[in-house]
């Protein structure tokens, strides 16, 4: 569901608590005097006051209904434009294409891309969308959880959470590489992108896309279709679920229009996890390394793993975790 939080004297203390929204879901912001939430099949508008508060909270409006859901990776993560659009990630249910459980190669072409492994595009203003080949936006993206409208670029870029299990091919991938590989990476996507997903994998130590081993790849032999290449790639499996561009306000410089990005997961690679990190950008393109900007979320007693990302009015960083339901603000004193 989904809950209506304030702080009503400036306390630092939530004061008003209001749930409403029956329904399980991650995608959730506010546009143009309207609240939109996603459940795993459906996407809902609520429509806002002068006060940004819901006017009826028992009756949105269902604009997007039907979204493919197998109860995995069936998060429906959402962003909106400035043109009433909205773009819906539809992640897979399946980790390569692997279709007959018995066998390890996957078809070609792969079957499940007409309705899941990409992003698809709505109208913000029109009710009960389905899901057809027309409003795809992009595709070969496994599962993007993190997304955002990037008011600079005026483009949508996605965090995607990269395939799993490559030692399933035991004689080309050892435990150690399974937990090394692929990237998970940070795309900006256009209309007709495509980040090759399930044929190809981006391997960030040798800076290319990766033939899949489901598809005849051992390792060693580059992708054989074309795969968008990252903006950003990160180490393994550190489950990036939270992406946002900040405006800078309330902010040292380098963070203007840079991106944040909440990661849930944990790297065999950096030996961490459960963090935020920054990636500094100058137009479309990240400006330099990314670097971690807060840690020590999870430790063996405090079990908290970062999750979704939110500016306040004046700067602040609101980062929220998926254990606990804490909500986290971070300020920068000058």
């Amino acid at each position: 569901g989904i809950w209506y939080l304030k702080d009503t004297n400036g306390d630092g203390v939530i004061d008003v608590k209001k749930g409403f929204g029956n329904y399980p879901g991650t995608g959730i912001t506010i546009k143009n005097d309207y609240l939109y939430a996603s459940s795993n099949d459906d996407v809902f508008r609520y429509k806002l006051d002068a006060k940004g508060e819901v006017i009826n909270p028992d009756q949105p409006e269902k604009i997007i209904t039907g979204l493919v859901n197998h109860n995995r990776d069936n998060a429906k993560p959402l962003a909106v434009d400035d043109n009433s659009n909205i773009y819906v990630n539809v992640g897979s249910y399946s980790n390569a294409c692997i279709i007959d459980e018995k066998s390890k190669v996957a078809p070609m072409p792969c079957p499940l891309l007409d309705s899941v492994g990409g992003i698809w595009v709505f109208k913000t203003n029109k009710l009960n969308q389905t899901m057809s080949a027309a409003n795809r936006y992009a595709s070969g993206y496994k599962n993007s959880v993190g997304i955002d409208w990037n008011d600079k670029t005026k483009s949508l870029f996605i965090l995607q959470h990269g395939r799993d299990r490559l030692d399933d091919y035991p004689q080309y991938y050892t435990k150690e590489e399974n937990t090394l590989l692929p990237a998970e990476s940070m795309y900006e996507v256009r209309k007709g992108t495509n980040g090759g997903w399930p044929y190809a994998y981006f391997d960030h130590k040798k800076g290319k896309a990766m033939l899949a081993p489901e598809y005849g790849g051992d390792g060693k032999k580059p992708a054989t279709v074309k795969a968008q290449t990252p903006t950003v790639n990160f180490p393994a499996h550190l489950a990036p679920n939270g992406l946002l561009f900040h405006t800078g306000k309330g902010l040292p410089a380098k963070y203007k229009d840079g991106a944040f990005v909440a990661f849930h997961g944990n790297s065999a690679e950096l030996k961490k996890g459960y963090m935020v990190g920054f990636v500094p950008f100058q137009g479309n393109k990240a400006s330099g390394k990314w670097e971690i900007f807060a840690d020590n979320f999870a430790t063996p007693n405090n079990p908290h793993r970062p999750c979704g990302l939110a500016e306040a009015p004046d700067g602040s960083i609101y980062i929220t975790d998926d254990t606990k339901g804490t909500i986290y603000k971070i300020s920068y004193g000058k």
